[in-house]
C-alpha cells in the first residue's frame, strides 16, 4: 500500500528532479521515494551513533586494546 503526499520544493529543486527523472526514465515519484528512504536511514544510523557515544555504560578501549581484539 503506498500514500499520496504533497509536498512543496524549490523551483531549482524541481527542476533538478525533472531532469534527472527524465534522463532515467523513472518517475519524479520513484526519485523522491528512493531519497526519503537513504535520508531516513541515514538518519537513524546517525541516532543510534549518537546514543552510542553518549552511553556512560559503553566501555572505551584504546587503539591498541582495539588491534589486539582485531589481530591487527
Amino acid at each position: 500500500m503506498s500514500k499520496a503526499l504533497s509536498i512543496r520544493v524549490p523551483d531549482e529543486l524541481a527542476l533538478k528532479l525533472s531532469e534527472i527523472a527524465k534522463e532515467t526514465e523513472r518517475p519524479k515519484s520513484f526519485h523522491v521515494q528512493k531519497a526519503l528512504e537513504s535520508y531516513l536511514s541515514e538518519t537513524a544510523d546517525l541516532q543510534v551513533a549518537y546514543d552510542r557515544l553518549h552511553d556512560t555504560t559503553d566501555p572505551v578501549i584504546s587503539i591498541e586494546d582495539m588491534r589486539k581484539e582485531l589481530e591487527l
